[in-house]
């Protein structure tokens, strides 16, 4: 008998005569399909992404361009990375404010330099309430994965509309053979003290504009 066989044999032993497990249906996450459930499902994502130590705006599509500007006011950034595909509107308040100090990223900057910039502003591909999760492809408007990693300050701005309510509706609105990066607040970890020490795998400040 070999150490696979032995093993599964002492598993069959242990769980002899044991009852089944109870059947449990998943629980049920309404869609966001307009109406209450849709302004519900955009103030569940803002919550849960501000449980994640992330700042967290909700702007009328007017009100987008000024919260862009204002939010790299306070950072004080003076160099920050606009990925081709941008919004027009969005690329265009990041260019307004900070001039010749919004670059591009063609030919693609080093490591070096995207860690010599004050930060970068994406859009998104999917936004999920029940989690206050983000995920990237690559897309229009997002970039390469490097350009969400390096830099240590991070503003993402999601539409109402690309939020959805939980992972499963994520998984089916997403391209499985794109690179996904899954975001959940701002990069962070904790020692073996259990000190959290943030910025280690990613930006130390996420900043989000929800717009509706």
């Amino acid at each position: 008998m070999s150490s696979r066989d032995l093993i599964l044999s002492r598993v069959r032993t242990a769980v002899a005569g044991a009852p089944d497990a109870p059947r449990t249906r998943p629980r049920a996450v309404p869609a966001a399909t307009g109406g209450q459930t849709a302004e519900r499902t955009v103030e569940l994502f803002a919550e849960r992404v501000a449980d994640y130590r992330a700042v967290v705006h909700v702007a009328a599509p007017g009100e987008a361009a000024g919260v862009i500007t204002a939010a790299l006011a306070r950072r004080a950034a003076e160099r920050v990375v606009v990925p081709e595909g941008l919004p027009k509107e969005w690329a265009h308040a990041v260019r307004a404010h900070l001039g010749g100090g919004a670059v591009g990223d063609d030919p693609p900057l080093s490591a070096a330099d995207l860690d010599a910039v004050c930060g970068v502003v994406t859009g998104c591909a999917v936004g999920i309430a029940e989690t206050g999760t983000i995920v990237l492809d690559t897309g229009p408007g997002q970039g390469r994965r490097a350009l969400t990693l390096v830099p240590d300050y991070h503003l993402c701005l999601v539409r109402a509309g690309q939020i959805v309510p939980g992972v499963p509706e994520a998984v089916a609105a997403l391209d499985p053979v794109r690179p996904l990066t899954w975001i959940s607040g701002p990069s962070a970890t904790s020692d073996i003290e259990l000190n959290r020490v943030e910025g280690v795998h990613g930006p130390r400040t996420l900043e989000v504009v929800v717009v509706r």
